[in-house]
């Protein structure tokens, strides 16, 4: 069963267009799960331009379901995913001014930086996911750092899906087999939607989570958030 992750910083970002509650976020992630997610996502980032650390602080206790954090491991964040002790922790390489999440972990020019990490994150009981892309040598120094999973980048798969499915799948069935051979679990997200989300789920093996964002709550915009996580369900079947 490969479990579905909505990420929620799209609902933050309208909400702080505008100042105030609407919409509002806490309700989102408990809607999430009531329509049957099995976890939510968020990526805090340290101007708190879409999901703030008090919303982070504030779904914690009230959700039942997985709990996932992005982010890259600044001071603040990690005392934040300290104080909380998520469910998991996903560590990606972004700078604090990065738009998006647009590059994995060169694992083994940080591979000392990101061992100490995981190691206090474990020391909490947080299970840890590294944002990766999908060469197997980078992959060969995930284990070094002791953590639990990886997240595999699929921005080049959205983006290549149109022209040639196949092509735009391969590497990642690939690094999904290495992986697993490996003793990791393995995630994935970015730009997987209703059109591309199927395909991938049906090629890439071992697959134990996807996290959904941007096309999952535009697409409920359209349909509604509760249709919209059971369409999202239904390509994971």
């Amino acid at each position: 069963m490969t479990r579905l992750s909505v990420n929620i910083n799209k609902i933050a970002t309208i909400r702080n267009a505008r100042g105030g509650n609407i919409p509002n976020v806490l309700e989102a992630a408990i809607n999430c799960e009531r329509f049957g997610a099995q976890g939510v996502t968020v990526h805090p980032r340290p101007d708190e331009r879409h999901i703030r650390y008090s919303d982070v602080r504030e779904i914690r206790p009230v959700i039942t379901t997985e709990f996932n954090v992005e982010g890259y491991p600044l001071p603040a964040f990690m005392d934040l995913v300290l104080e909380v002790v998520p469910d998991q922790v996903t560590l990606v390489p972004d700078p604090p001014d990065a738009l998006t999440s647009n590059a994995g972990w060169k694992i083994r020019d940080h591979l000392s930086f990101l061992t100490d990490i995981i190691g206090e994150l474990h020391s909490k009981g947080i299970r840890t996911s590294l944002f990766v892309e999908t060469d197997l040598k980078n992959l060969d120094e995930a284990p070094k750092t002791g953590t639990d999973r990886v997240e595999l980048y699929t921005e080049p798969y959205a983006a290549d899906f149109a022209k040639n499915k196949e092509a735009a799948v391969a590497p990642f069935a690939e690094a999904s087999r290495h992986a697993h051979e490996l003793g990791l679990g393995v995630n994935a997200g970015h730009d997987l939607n209703l059109e591309n989300l199927r395909f991938f789920y049906m090629n890439v093996p071992y697959l134990e989570e996807v996290s959904i964002g941007h096309a999952l709550i535009s697409d409920a915009l359209y349909y509604g958030l509760e249709n919209v996580i059971q369409m999202y369900l239904q390509q994971l079947q």
